[in-house]
């Protein structure tokens, strides 16, 4: 193989691993609990927060403590990425 062939290789494989990065940044990743279901895009951005435990809270309050625990998680994330 001559250098070019190898340069014109490393630019395919660094175009495909952009492509792949763009692409799972769009994909959503949901996650779990018994009480809270939350959903993440591939930036590891907070995208929903659902609570399913609702027995004992209005409904009212379930709204607000949804976007209380977005407003949290993504503080905290900023935290995190200032410190690095």
């Amino acid at each position: 193989m001559n250098m070019q062939s190898i340069m014109a290789q490393a630019q395919k494989m660094q175009r495909d691993l952009q492509k792949k990065k763009e692409e799972l940044n769009k994909e959503l990743f949901p996650g779990k609990s018994d009480w809270v279901e939350v959903v993440f895009n591939g930036k590891k951005e907070l995208v929903s927060v659902k609570i399913l435990y609702t027995e004992e809270i209005t409904q009212d309050d379930k709204e607000i403590l949804e976007d209380m625990f977005v407003l949290a998680v993504k503080d905290a994330m900023n935290k995190i990425d200032q410190a690095f």
